[in-house]
């Protein structure tokens, strides 16, 4: 087991390349930065059809009401991820373009915009149909985001543009120098359009659904989704943040599967998709990734090793809200050869049975989105309606994580005891050898004791230096942002660094974010911090970084998580930093 970790991690460092792909971090990022949405919208859907399940139906009319947020939010979701999307990737472009010659993202936004609606609408009496402008377009979306970005790049590196006089004021110059790569990817998209409704008599939204609906159907079977999310964990178990990789290839797959749950209960038909974000969210990282909850609370309640004890009773609480990393590099799980099968065989196993209760017994698979930091049983609960078979399945699940993950458990703890036992017989020796030099010590001649007193004396008047703080005259005044994948491992170290300022009386400010959505902020602060998930973005960041005058640092998992327990130490890497 050993030698199979030691030559996956050999592959560590593709796997961190592959992760920090141009196109793969703005499919993740531009769909991050929508999720507001997703959430928002589901809220409503809640309050219109829950009340279904006890036999109540809202009027037509109330029903509309309820519902029209839903429609004017996810129902353009595909408009705001192309334009996400856009701005996301062109931030990766202009890494590599000179400082004095960037691509304007503000205009790439706006493409890809235009360029969805000619790809994924048609225009009825003066409006748009909104069909292939919800989730169904989410392929069309991203399309058009790269098109744009590449033409743009392309154009504006080559300075293909429209001179202005150096009078003219440099908004408005900016305005005429994007008009010949807007104009280039309009134009593209509307000959690409007229082309493909000629051909096939449909949109190319609607085409490419059709194109990729065979890939969407084997990642709902048993082998797709045991692919899929045994690839994520096994990547999280090596060290490399897995949904970075995996995530981007299915968020389309992921999101319809929820759309057609929700569109075939509406319509009193069974809901069968298993796939879906809630599936990610609730079933496969139950607790997180690895299905963690269940050995965490093993560890916090059934442990007989202190160590293990107190890691799982300080992971406990962010554990159930899906927040891990304490427990992934407190335990540790992540590069623990004792654990590599449970934490890639419960998640699918999760996800299996999941399926089963979908396909067999015939439960709705999940219709609503949540919030991904709602506890994973409350979670599965609500997503799949209150039904009653959801209750049923939370109860199994629970059981199966622990029956996959005790023998295990059980193997490494009693090491964890053993290795305590030494160390604490190794203390008794050390101890008594202490009591014997000192019980000899005390047969030797003794100084004249009125020569000690007056160095005693002068001891006792010198007041003790008083403790200085971590570095205080260095960090009054400094801000501190730090960064993970979706901004819950980041506030860790956050309220760490909060509470420790606050401690030692420093003006100290700091602040948690999410990769991806952080370039614009990045100036207001002095440090930017990278949690262990994202540590592989690194030097992405110090491009960045360097380019605005900020300072930025990555953490390993052990060391992330010893700063997040100790603010006085967090208080002295942030120092160090800075310093540096």
């Amino acid at each position: 087991m050993e030698k199979l970790i030691a030559t996956i991690q050999k592959g560590k460092p593709f796997f961190d390349r592959v992760a920090r792909n141009k196109y793969l971090k703005a499919v993740k990022d531009g769909f991050i930065s929508c999720m507001p949405i997703v959430i928002f919208s589901s809220i409503f859907l809640l309050v219109a059809y829950v009340p279904n399940i006890w036999g109540f139906t809202w009027p037509a009319n109330i029903e509309a009401i309820i519902t029209k947020p839903y429609n004017y939010s996810m129902g353009i979701l595909s408009v705001v991820v192309a334009a996400s999307t856009a701005k996301h990737f062109t931030d990766s472009l202009n890494r590599d373009m000179p400082r004095n010659n960037q691509i304007n993202f503000l205009s790439t936004m706006v493409c890809a915009t235009v360029g969805l609606f000619i790809l994924a609408s048609d225009p009825i009496d003066g409006g748009f149909a909104a069909d292939c402008l919800g989730s169904k377009g989410l392929l069309t979306a991203f399309i058009a985001a790269f098109v744009v970005g590449g033409i743009y790049k392309f154009c504006v590196s080559r300075n293909i543009t429209i001179h202005m006089p150096e009078q003219v004021p440099p908004n408005i110059s900016q305005t005429f120098k994007d008009i010949i790569p807007f104009s280039i990817s309009v134009l593209l998209f509307w000959v690409v359009d007229i082309v493909v409704r000629s051909l096939t008599g449909a949109c190319v939204a609607e085409g490419i659904i059709h194109l990729f609906q065979p890939i969407f159907s084997a990642a709902d079977s048993y082998l797709g989704i045991a692919i899929i999310y045994g690839a994520m964990s096994l990547f999280w178990f090596v060290g490399v943040h897995g949904p970075s990789i995996v995530e981007p290839a299915v968020e389309v797959a992921l999101l319809a599967g929820m759309t057609e749950n929700l569109a075939a209960f509406q319509a009193g038909m069974h809901a069968n998709h298993a796939l879906s974000l809630d599936l990610q969210y609730f079933v496969v990282t139950m607790g997180g990734t690895g299905a963690t909850l269940v050995p965490c609370m093993m560890f916090a309640f059934l442990a007989r090793s202190k160590e293990l004890r107190a890691v799982g009773r300080a992971s406990a609480i962010p554990v159930t809200f899906g927040v891990n990393e304490p427990f992934l590099f407190g335990a540790p799980m992540v590069l623990n050869p004792v654990f590599l099968i449970p934490f890639v065989v419960a998640p699918v196993a999760n996800a299996w049975v999941f399926k089963l209760f979908i396909d067999v017994l015939g439960m709705n698979g999940f219709l609503y989105t949540l919030p991904w930091t709602t506890p994973a049983p409350l979670g599965i609960v609500l997503g799949c309606g209150l039904t009653a078979l959801s209750f049923v399945y939370v109860a199994v699940a629970l059981v199966m994580d622990f029956v996959i993950y005790y023998p295990f458990f059980k193997m490494y703890d009693l090491e964890k005891c053993e290795e305590e036992a030494q160390i604490e017989a190794e203390e008794l020796e050390e101890r008594a050898a202490q009591k014997a030099a000192r019980m000899s010590d005390a047969f030797q001649g003794r100084a004249d004791a009125s020569t000690l007193a007056a160095p005693a004396a002068d001891t006792a008047a010198t007041p003790a230096p008083r403790a200085q703080s971590a570095g205080s005259d260095h960090l009054a005044g400094k801000k501190v942002l730090v960064l993970c994948a979706g901004g819950g491992t980041s506030g860790l170290l956050a309220n760490a660094l909060a509470k420790a300022a606050e401690a030692h009386d420093i003006d100290l400010e700091s602040a948690a974010g999410a990769y991806g959505s952080h370039l614009d902020i990045m100036p207001d602060f002095d440090l930017v911090i990278l949690a262990p998930q994202v540590a592989s973005y690194y030097e992405d960041l110090k491009v960045d970084a360097d380019r605005m005058g900020v300072k930025a640092a990555a953490c390993e998992g052990r060391q992330y998580i010893a700063l997040t327990r100790n603010g006085d130490d967090a208080l002295a890497f942030v120092r160090d930093q800075l310093a540096g």
